[in-house]
């Protein structure tokens, strides 16, 4: 029996951070057999390091230096990384500590990621590169830099927005926004649908609060959400192929609509056929109906 376990001491270790001091840290340790556990809370390891171009005092690529190190740690089999993670309590006492820590979402999946890039390439949404200090844009799916570890992509998100919160089908107005504004009319009828069977009718007669939450209203005028939407709902009526949502599986119940006015129908062009049509129509009271 080992002495660690004589001592009910525990052969791992954990190195919290990840730039160049972490990596080595973990690869010594890990190639002196203690299994290493590197917390970041990043999307990615490297740190600061990363970010430069040059190292002082001898003026040495920095990439020359970390891109070996990070191949290095992220296939040892003694290295497990833990990204997107923040330490909130450390208790016990030397060689035997019990970690608590709090794991943010990546919204990729890592495990089926390849690292590509198509997705990055078809997002709509671009903004400012905090890992390059602003200088350049970023899509809102990124990874910082081609040679990351983990390569897989990540997803950030802040919140909800307040047209979104204030919407009462709760549909991402700023995803199909961005894609109606890179003229992707399909994508964005398809991401409106998921939420809202119905947006010929709402973009028609919704008193869109969305608008009212609109923060771009305290600067200028709110984005005309409603016609944004009723735009891409007139486009699909239109169209020779027009998109149907898959049928989800059926629950067995009926549901009654009383009335045929343009918050019961699908579009405002067949409100009378389907007024003198529905199923739920009263009929007139027959002799027979004593």
């Amino acid at each position: 029996m080992s002495e660690n376990k004589k001592n009910g001491k525990v052969g791992a270790v954990m190195v919290v951070g990840s730039g160049i001091a972490g990596i080595q840290a973990a690869l010594d340790l890990a190639n002196s057999g203690m299994k290493v556990y590197m917390v970041e809370n990043g999307i990615s390891i490297g740190g600061v390091m990363a970010q430069l171009d040059k190292t002082f005092p001898t003026n040495d690529c920095s990439a020359c230096i970390l891109s070996p190190k990070l191949v290095e740690v992220g296939r040892h089999p003694n290295v497990e990384i833990l990204t997107r993670r923040t330490v909130e309590s450390v208790e016990g006492e030397a060689g035997r500590f019990t970690v608590k820590l709090t794991k943010a979402p990546r919204y990729v999946d890592l495990t089926k990621c390849t690292g590509c890039g198509d997705c990055a390439t078809v997002c709509p949404i671009t903004v400012p590169s905090d890992f390059n200090e602003n200088l350049n844009d970023r899509k809102a799916t990124y990874r910082h830099f081609p040679q990351a570890i983990p390569s897989g992509y990540a997803i950030d998100k802040l919140g909800t927005s307040p047209c979104k919160a204030a919407c009462p089908t709760h549909i991402s107005v700023q995803g199909y926004v961005a894609l109606i504004a890179v003229g992707k009319y399909k994508e964005a009828l398809k991401l409106i649908k998921q939420e809202n069977p119905f947006p010929s009718v709402c973009g028609r007669v919704c008193n869109h609060p969305c608008e009212e939450a609109c923060m771009r209203g305290k600067v200028e005028q709110p984005i005309d959400i409603m016609h944004l939407k009723r735009f891409v709902a007139d486009l699909d009526l239109n169209d020779a192929t027009k998109y149907v949502p898959e049928i989800k599986e059926k629950k067995g119940k009926k549901i009654a609509v009383v009335g045929a006015g343009p918050r019961a129908c699908p579009a405002p062009t067949t409100w009378r056929s389907r007024a003198m049509t529905s199923p739920f129509t009263r009929k007139p009271p027959s002799p027979a109906d004593g």
